[in-house]
């Protein structure tokens, strides 16, 4: 059987997309999805995303299986190269005169239903709902199940960090350093991945603040590693910096990979993240 495929990336947070609208349930299996994802005997990539039918009323469902073989429940730069991926299947383009009606797809994804909208250049901007804050809704046992998780102390690698815990469809875990670029990133971040307080596992992010309006940040993504960017990390930072009163509602996250705006709406609390999707090559897999 071949399969076409195209590449894509949103801040070098790659992923292979298939149409995959003509069945309820993705072509492949977690498995061979985690060898096309091995960058020296397959394709290359963070991810594989399949474009399924809509379910509930929606456009579309969003699938996708991390590099190990994992499901995540959501993924913020992923999202953004779907929504280009569904507009390039669909001959639509983002031109001068779409802007007044900008090309919006409603998603449902394992996280609920995300809303991207295309926009010039590129830029891709998606609604990525309400941060769930409780540590229950991490999940985590770093406090009482009813309580925010702020400034908690964590024991990892001989150190005690203060992090503070985000779920924006998926559990984040953010602590604040002097200098991201001393974080030796790929033996610390399993450990905090695999930590027991966390029991479905974490996606953790070390954040350097610059200035109100401005941080920088790596990622350790669950599932995936270490990763060039995170959408959902970026967003799940911007409400630890406001939580912990480092950071303005609105900052430009620096990632690896390049910059993403975040705002957290003081008016409906939902995180809006803008960032670019970017087609790489398309392909067929036998």
């Amino acid at each position: 059987m071949a399969i076409k495929f195209t590449k894509y990336h949103g801040l070098g947070n790659d992923f292979i997309l298939i149409d995959n609208r003509s069945s309820s349930q993705p072509v492949l299996t977690p498995k061979l999805a985690e060898e096309l994802c091995d960058r020296h005997f397959g394709i290359g990539a963070d991810g594989v995303i399949f474009a399924l039918p809509g379910e509930n009323g929606t456009d579309y469902t969003m699938r996708i299986f991390n590099s190990d073989g994992s499901e995540p429940e959501m993924c913020g730069n992923g999202i953004r190269c779907l929504a280009r991926f569904l507009a390039d299947l669909e001959g639509r383009a983002v031109s001068e005169e779409s802007s007044q009606s900008p090309i919006t797809y409603r998603i449902q994804t394992l996280a609920g239903v995300i809303t991207p909208q295309l926009l010039q250049d590129n830029q891709v901007k998606v609604d990525m709902g309400i941060p769930k804050l409780l540590a229950l809704e991490i999940p985590t046992t770093l406090c009482k199940s009813d309580e925010k998780v702020i400034n908690q102390p964590l024991s990892v690698a001989g150190l005690s960090w203060d992090v503070t815990c985000v779920n924006m469809g998926n559990p984040h875990c953010i602590t604040f350093v002097d200098d991201i670029a001393a974080i030796p990133l790929e033996n610390i971040g399993p450990q905090f991945e695999h930590h027991p307080a966390f029991p479905q596992r974490i996606n953790t992010e070390f954040v350097q603040l610059i200035n109100s309006t401005y941080v920088k940040m790596r990622v350790w993504e669950r599932g995936a590693g270490i990763t060039l960017a995170c959408g959902t990390g970026a967003c799940a930072l911007l409400v630890a910096c406001v939580l912990t009163g480092r950071c303005d509602r609105a900052a430009t996250v620096e990632l690896p990979g390049g910059c993403l705006h975040i705002e957290w709406s003081e008016i409906d609390q939902h995180l809006y993240m803008t960032g670019p999707a970017t087609q790489v090559f398309t392909g067929i897999i036998h």
